[in-house]
């Protein structure tokens, strides 16, 4: 089973990716999580994120792996595990930046089609259900307004003991909504066939919920 799970920044996807798959036993591929490593190999050295004749060679350098620990995705980066390493905000504009790089793009795509041939999947992302598997059995694109997003992403980052403020949180979500809907390689739109879900005034578990409901009136229990 394949389920594409899209949306913009900080409506929820990975949180609610993991709830399915966890309540479904299948695979949950953060893909977002390969375009982040990218992008912090990009900033470790030193290279502006919109420097793509600089970027596109250094891809030759990176390797990038995926494996799976509990059930919970990994990502390493030239041997070193770089999951907890590519949650900042910083990371998010640089992901967001490399992504638009048709060349980056085709040289994780292979990454991401393997796995779901080989497992019951939900990976979630910008463009799965348009472009990573346009072959999918559910596509569901998360919404939820971009106050709601960046009050979540605030509380998360003060959590976490970072420094920052609601309005420039919300800014960088508003600016990474337009990069992302309007870049030209595989902008983040929804699938024709994908089925919306506002989460704006949902707690998880009601995401999770609705989610399943959909997820069921496609492919049954």
């Amino acid at each position: 089973m394949k389920i594409a799970l899209d949306g913009p920044s900080g409506a929820g996807k990975s949180t609610l990716a993991k709830n399915i798959a966890k309540r479904l036993s299948i695979v949950y591929v953060d893909t977002g999580a390969l375009y982040r490593s990218i992008g912090l190999y990009v900033m470790r050295h030193g290279v502006d994120k919109d420097d793509t004749k600089k970027i596109i060679p250094m891809l030759k350098n990176v390797n990038l792996t995926i494996t799976f620990i509990d059930g919970e995705q990994r990502v390493i980066l030239n041997g070193e595990d770089v999951s907890s390493l590519i949650r900042t905000g910083e990371i998010a504009m640089y992901a967001s930046a490399v992504s638009a790089i048709p060349e980056v793009r085709a040289f994780l795509l292979e990454t991401q089609r393997k796995i779901a041939r080989e497992n019951d999947v939900i990976m979630d992302g910008r463009d799965i259900g348009t472009v990573i598997l346009p072959d999918a059995d559910v596509k569901i694109f998360l919404l939820a307004s971009a106050e709601a997003r960046a009050k979540r992403r605030y509380e998360e980052l003060k959590e976490k003991g970072e420094e920052c403020t609601y309005e420039q949180v919300l800014s960088d979500i508003t600016k990474r909504d337009t990069n992302d809907s309007t870049r030209k390689i595989a902008p983040a739109i929804p699938a024709p066939d994908a089925i919306f879900l506002d989460n704006s005034d949902f707690e998880p578990e009601d995401t999770l919920e609705a989610a399943l409901n959909i997820i069921k009136s496609k492919v049954g229990k």
